[in-house]
Formats: structure tokens, C-alpha cells, sequence
């Protein structure tokens, strides 16, 4: 039987994922993130979904190791670093690695988490 808490979490992911695709929609080059004011404002909102993401998956890990072995092809430790990485050098943020992680690998952990979401309605 699968855990409700991971079932949550999953979802949880999975809305920080959408905001983050719908708030990088209005954004075509890197640096469109830092040459506008509205562009320093959509990299906060993503960075601070990509903190959630990364806090979400750092308990996946701990509670539902399993779940790394079901997707190897996502860098579970990686996406854990960015958020202990956003969370005490935010000043030191690369907005090409955010531009980066938006438009290559968050489709990919989109993908991963909808077929571990799938599951549940078996």
C-alpha cells in the first residue's frame, strides 16, 4: 500500500513544477532574468519553487528511498544541493543554471513524479 504523505508530497512537487513552468513561459534567454525588473522577479518566484521542490525531494529521500531506485535518470542529490545551495548562498545564484534546470530538467522530473503519481490509482 502506498504512503499518503508520499502521495502529498508527490503532488506537492508537482504544482511547485507547474509554477515554475508557467512562470519560465514568459522567459526565452537567460539573460531575460536579470534585464528586466520583471525578470528579477519571475527568477525569485522560480528559485523559490525550486527551494520547495528541493525540500520536498530531500524528504522523499529520507522517508521513500525506493523512489530513487524507480528513476535513476533524476539526479535526486543534485536537485537536494540546489536547495541547500539557494538556502544559504542565494547571493551566489547563476540564473543561466536556473534558466538551465527550467528548460532541460524539470520536464523530466515532471514526468518521473506523474508516473509514481499513477501508481496511486492502482
Amino acid at each position: 500500500m502506498l504512503d499518503d504523505s508520499l502521495k502529498y508530497t508527490l503532488q506537492t512537487i508537482l504544482e511547485h513544477i507547474s509554477k515554475c513552468e508557467k512562470r519560465f513561459s514568459e522567459i526565452k534567454l537567460p539573460e531575460d532574468f536579470v534585464s528586466t525588473e520583471q525578470g528579477n522577479l519571475l527568477l525569485d518566484a522560480i528559485v523559490t519553487r525550486l527551494q520547495a521542490i528541493g525540500e520536498n525531494a530531500k524528504n522523499i529521500v529520507k522517508k521513500h528511498p525506493e523512489l530513487l531506485e524507480n528513476h535513476p535518470e533524476i539526479e535526486w542529490n543534485k536537485i537536494i544541493r540546489f536547495r541547500d545551495f539557494i538556502s544559504h548562498h542565494y547571493d551566489m545564484l547563476d540564473y543561466e543554471i536556473v534558466f538551465q534546470i527550467c528548460d532541460t530538467f524539470l520536464i523530466k522530473l515532471r514526468t518521473a513524479i506523474e508516473i509514481e503519481l499513477i501508481k496511486f490509482n492502482y
